[in-house]
């Protein structure tokens, strides 16, 4: 894990915490194949920080636990964003094959309402190939994050980076045999609860999640138009003169 000396917790709210944790991520500025994605909902505040900070696209990484039933806590698998299903072994537990089937129905419908909500029509950037960075706005079991990261692995990534503004030192740690880079930036003891350390952490709601959505990719195909943009010539003798381009 990447530590980072300098910050000073409690975060204000998620946007303080994704530039702390974007400051944390800095090694990676301007690195090519770059694809943030965001655990929606508290993650994608985060996620918008980091992928402004570090000019690279942002997506969002849907995921959904199949809970036991009776025991929701515990979970058979889970399900993500582009159809990818993950089962975990139940070591001594036996559960019906239309009870696990009942229970990955009801999880792929919320899948798809908040893919829907979010995206709209919005295409799905692939991570296929590309340097993965998942992030969330804490870490307490690890449990979601770990099924994201296993779910992403099974879209063949080059890599690999988990990414928390703060979080337990323990869960951090145990996933790092699903990332080839975790970064947290602050691992308090005791730790407690994510909320703990924000001043402000309200339930962020679908409208924030889509606001910002659609801000990280009007801001991201801005910046790909300058990046195409080439500079204007004005005459052998003259410095060459850059368009004047408007927008975010």
């Amino acid at each position: 894990m990447r530590p980072l000396r300098t910050i000073k917790p409690p975060y204000r709210d998620r946007t303080d915490a994704g530039q702390a944790l974007a400051e944390a991520l800095g090694h990676h500025l301007h690195e090519a194949n770059l694809l943030i994605l965001a655990l929606p909902r508290g993650g994608v505040a985060v996620g918008y920080e980091v992928a402004m900070a570090l000019h690279a696209p942002m997506d969002i990484w849907v995921v959904r636990k199949l809970g036991l039933p009776g025991h929701e806590e515990y979970a058979m698998g889970a399900i993500a964003s582009g159809g990818v299903r993950v089962m975990n072994p139940l070591p001594g537990m036996s559960v019906a094959p239309e009870i696990v089937a009942k229970v990955l129905a009801r999880e792929e419908a919320e899948l798809t309402r908040r893919e829907h909500r979010y995206r709209g029509d919005h295409p799905a950037i692939s991570p296929r190939g590309r340097h993965v960075i998942l992030v969330d706005d804490g870490l307490a079991t690890g449990a979601t994050m770990r099924a994201a990261a296993l779910a992403v692995r099974q879209q063949q990534p080059a890599h690999l980076t988990i990414a928390v503004p703060v979080g337990a030192s323990e869960s951090c740690a145990e996933l790092a045999d699903v990332a080839d880079e975790v970064v947290c930036p602050f691992t308090p003891e005791p730790f407690h609860a994510v909320g703990r350390w924000y001043a402000q952490m309200t339930q962020a709601s679908d409208e924030e999640v889509c606001d910002l959505l659609a801000k990280a990719w009007a801001r991201r195909a801005h910046e790909v138009q300058q990046e195409r943009t080439p500079p204007i010539s004005a005459g052998p003798d003259q410095t060459p003169l850059k368009p004047s381009v408007s927008g975010v």
